[in-house]
């Protein structure tokens, strides 16, 4: 017999008597039966539609749950996101960089066997062979880094334990919190019911009103236990969240740093090998070029402030200027000149081989002209050296 079917029997009696059945029914048939009688119930203006859960804590505490719950998983997919576009690049890269060895194996080898020609190709094969091995080798001391200090510690955070236990916590106090609503929503109807049957049979009543007091027990234990499960789900997520939020922007840091490194190093490498290269199309015999007149090698204007801490090169022959050093350079062979970073060099003499010859330290020689930087204004103490 369906639960509605009462309410049209004439033979049901008062409305005592309804809710005295409802009662006995309630106990025998427990939370399914009691969530039916309250729909009924309300429709009979006994029970309001107010939220079981008055507690204002518990509310907020709920909340935060499912507010933490959704920021962890949007991390671990933007995470999962990360892993799986480091990854690709790494299989990527790799292919590239076995491409290149294999070209870098090939202009040495030439460069090698090539070493009696007459010819600069032999050299310059060598040169671009060594080169590009070097760049090979940073390239794969960045893969390095985006495998061992990105990509590994994001996939141990994504499967690790304390995300996992974090979130078995929250759905155990998810399960635990609808198992209070469900206590409450008993507690209520027992309430109104023994209310109802509280003047027309006091059996009954005095059997609700146990039975309302063994729930209130009850409820209060749930609760209890829910607020402690509570405290605790929100600590573990929140540490949780904490940790993806640092680790992930740690890893996009150390990506950045990683990467900018590579290319800085690479391009000390091929501006080297550029100079090498641009070297090999004139013979080393000429040891000495003729000042080109251009813009570049024009004097500066005299201007030598009073206090000397800034000073302008006038040269007397209109054909030298100073330059800072922008790349260190070791010299290889014989008539070469080493310098190092933000050096000063006196430049005598541009040559159209990409080398100029000038003098730093009180030593003189050549060096590649990528390597310096035309500087007008430059501190008085360098000019003392």
């Amino acid at each position: 017999m369906s639960f509605v079917t009462p309410l049209k029997d004439k033979n049901c009696g008062s409305t005592g008597q309804f809710h005295t059945l409802i009662a006995f029914r309630c106990l025998r048939e427990g939370t399914k039966f009691i969530l039916n009688a309250l729909a009924i119930l309300r429709q009979l203006g006994q029970i309001s539609n107010e939220p079981l859960m008055t507690d204002e804590s518990e509310i907020e505490c709920h909340q935060q749950l499912q507010k933490l719950y959704t920021s962890t998983k949007t991390a671990k997919h933007f995470q999962r996101h990360i892993v799986r576009a480091i990854e690709g690049f790494i299989s990527v890269s790799s292919k590239q960089m076995e491409i290149v060895r294999k070209l870098a194996k090939d202009c040495c080898k030439y460069g090698t066997e090539n070493q009696g020609s007459t010819y600069p190709l032999a050299r310059a094969s060598l040169q671009f062979g060594s080169s590009y091995d070097i760049s090979e080798n940073e390239r794969e001391t960045l893969l390095g880094i985006l495998g061992d200090q990105i990509s590994e510690p994001l996939r141990a955070q994504i499967t690790g334990a304390p995300l996992e236990d974090a979130r078995h916590l929250t759905h155990r106090y998810d399960k635990l919190h609808q198992e209070v609503e469900a206590q409450i929503s008993s507690h209520q109807a027992a309430e109104v019911l023994r209310r109802r049957s509280k003047l027309r049979n006091s059996s009954v009543s005095a059997e609700s009103s146990v039975r309302l007091q063994n729930a209130e027990t009850r409820l209060k234990e749930l609760k209890s236990a829910l607020a402690a499960l509570g405290r605790e789900a929100t600590a573990a997520m929140l540490s949780v969240e904490e940790q993806q939020q640092q680790m992930t922007l740690q890893s996009l840091r150390t990506m950045v740093d990683a990467e900018r490194a590579y290319h800085q190093h690479v391009l000390v490498i091929l501006e080297k090998l550029y100079a090498e290269i641009i070297d090999e199309r004139q013979p080393k015999e000429a040891t000495s070029f003729p000042l080109p007149r251009d813009g570049l090698n024009q004097p500066a204007d005299e201007n030598a402030n009073s206090n000397g801490f800034e000073y302008k090169h006038n040269s007397p022959t209109a054909t030298y200027f100073f330059a800072k050093v922008v790349h260190p350079f070791d010299a290889q062979a014989e008539g070469e000149l080493s310098l190092s970073v933000d050096d000063f060099v006196v430049v005598r003499q541009i040559g159209p081989n990409g080398w100029s010859e000038g003098e730093c330290k009180g030593n003189a020689g050549w060096f590649p002209s990528a390597y310096v930087q035309r500087q007008d204004l430059i501190p008085a103490s360098k000019i003392t050296e």
